[in-house]
């Protein structure tokens, strides 16, 4: 979309109103203005999302979130096991001649879409099984990796990483069932723009099966929940890690130095997602996932250099999944601190990768939905697991730090250090510039994933507002106030809120997946059928 000087004139004047507010701060640094008045809305909503099942101290979310995946991988026979081969051969190409089609052949039309007017977004052409994945890996694999790991086995000590690896486990199959239902209901706009998602399978899905009123209160009630998780864990978790690595990596002091921060990023990524995105998002795609592999060496190089504690890490990472050091909140409290933060971090059960995976050329919704169950396996089996690792086998049995910090916070050499301080803190110990690269990696990796979700949140206001060039400034304008308050929160208040946003889209979209995952069957038996043929 082309913005007119009138929209980037508006946005100027907005970031001009906010410099006399920022140097306002005197006595009360800035940070803690926005702070106090953040962390009460943080926590009152973070109490109603993560509110206790009836006579249990289990979140419902939780019940509902592992449930619906436990329930999955059984229908499906093991999908996330079983066919974990089929997605690597499919995202290889090895059966993309099965989607070959040329325009204008009738039985071509899936769905009522036609294959030819289906691309991405951010670049001219089609968009192929391995871009899709690449670009929705690019929106989760982040500051979930390194700062949510790091905040896992901060609150719940190393057996937080087994419930994160079986939620990742788990989610692959819940990804593949919304995935593979996000491709099928799909809609192409007159200009091959691509709209997809929850809010529209959720529409059309559920009318078919004579739900139509309902199918569009639980869209309405999505697409309003992700433009929240799009300010939340999209965008405020982000900047708040990257202003305080940047703090911490400088050695900023006063009270507005993270704001001051938050106000750079937002100018910076304002830039992007009203001017200029479609430019850009051709070296992000190139970048951020050179980052994860670098990510992923380092951490390999330092597990690699310590192997003789690798036992001992896993060992302390069964154990204490089941026995947990006193002052942990016993097996539940880990449990459900390891699950969050898979959650927050692999989004599986929330349905925002289906926006992304939308876009795929393929005449089979299902084989995108087997490429997506890679995602949480790339995301949490794997990368989370390394950071963990490399965590535990910084600190051992206490060594550095206590487990079980309130809020996250530990204590490293008398200073006070949370989220991706602590993975820094880890990396440090081994890598002479590991300062330096993680610094770069979390901001690199924040301002990537609130490009992101900028999208799915501006695809969920577009849904609930219309499609307009007032609807879209207006969502872009406040999407980027998040980025200010984020930068400049407390990490307890907002990573609760964060959270909260992210597994609240669970509730409307899981509740979709449990009615339609009928028709994830219908396409998937068609996807392993043509396969067949194709070997015969």
């Amino acid at each position: 979309m082309k913005y007119s000087s009138l929209s980037k004139t508006l946005f100027l004047f907005f970031f001009m109103t906010l410099i006399p507010w920022a140097s306002s701060a005197q006595e009360q640094g800035l940070d803690d203005r926005i702070n106090e008045a953040f962390t009460p809305i943080a926590n009152w909503w973070g109490a109603v999302i993560l509110h206790n099942f009836p006579g249990t101290s289990i979140p419902t979310i939780i019940i509902l979130l592992v449930g619906g995946a436990l329930f999955f991988t059984v229908y499906f026979g093991f999908v996330n096991v079983r066919r974990f081969p089929t997605a690597v051969q499919t995202v290889r190409g090895k059966y993309d001649e099965l989607d070959h089609h040329e325009a204008g052949v009738p039985d071509l039309a899936i769905e009522g879409d036609i294959k030819d007017t289906i691309r991405d977004e951010s670049e001219e052409g089609e968009v192929s099984h391995f871009q899709a994945l690449a670009t929705a890996v690019s929106g989760t694999v982040g500051n979930g990796n390194i700062a949510g790991v790091a905040l896992a086995i901060a609150v719940g000590g190393p057996g937080a990483t087994f419930w994160m690896i079986l939620c990742g486990l788990l989610g692959m199959s819940t990804k593949f069932v919304e995935c593979t239902l996000g491709v099928r209901y799909r809609d192409v706009g007159e200009d091959g723009t691509v709209y997809g998602g929850p809010m529209y399978y959720l529409t059309k899905g559920l009318k078919e099966r004579g739900m139509g009123r309902f199918g569009k209160f639980l869209a309405v009630t999505f697409a309003v929940l992700c433009i929240g998780a799009s300010f939340g864990g999209g965008n405020a978790a982000q900047s708040n890690q990257a202003a305080m690595q940047l703090v911490s990596s400088f050695g900023m002091t006063g009270g507005s130095a993270r704001t001051i921060i938050g106000l750079i990023m937002m100018v910076f990524v304002g830039f992007i997602i009203i001017g200029g995105i479609k430019r850009i998002a051709s070296v992000t795609e190139k970048i951020v996932p050179f980052m994860a592999v670098m990510y992923v060496l380092a951490c390999l190089y330092i597990i690699g250099s310590n192997f003789s504690y690798v036992d001992d890490a896993f060992g302390m990472i069964f154990t204490q999944a089941f026995n947990p050091q006193a002052g942990l909140g016993g097996v539940l409290g880990v449990l459900i601190t390891g699950f969050r933060r898979a959650a927050f971090s692999n989004e599986a059960g929330a349905g925002s990768a289906s926006i992304a995976h939308a876009a795929v050329k393929t005449k089979y919704p299902a084989s995108e939905g087997l490429v997506a169950l890679l995602e949480p396996f790339i995301d949490t089996v794997v990368i989370c697991t390394l950071t963990a690792l490399v965590i535990i086998i910084f600190n051992g049995d206490s060594t550095v730090f206590d487990y079980g910090g309130v809020g996250g916070k530990v204590m490293i050499d008398g200073v006070a250090v949370e989220g991706a301080g602590i993975t820094a803190a880890a990396f440090s110990e081994y890598i002479a510039f590991a300062g330096p690269f993680l610094t770069l990696a979390v901001v690199l990796f924040a301002v990537s994933t609130m490009i992101s979700w900028s999208y799915y949140g501006l695809q969920s206001w577009m849904y609930v507002f219309g499609k307009s060039k007032a609807a879209d400034l207006s969502y872009k304008i406040l999407f980027l106030i998040f980025i200010v308050i984020g930068a400049a929160g407390d990490m307890s208040a907002v990573w609760t809120f964060s959270d909260a946003m992210i597994l609240a889209l669970v509730f409307p979209n899981m509740i979709g997946l449990i009615l339609l995952y009928p028709k994830v069957k219908e396409e998937l038996t068609v996807y392993l059928a043509a396969i067949n043929g194709k070997k015969d």
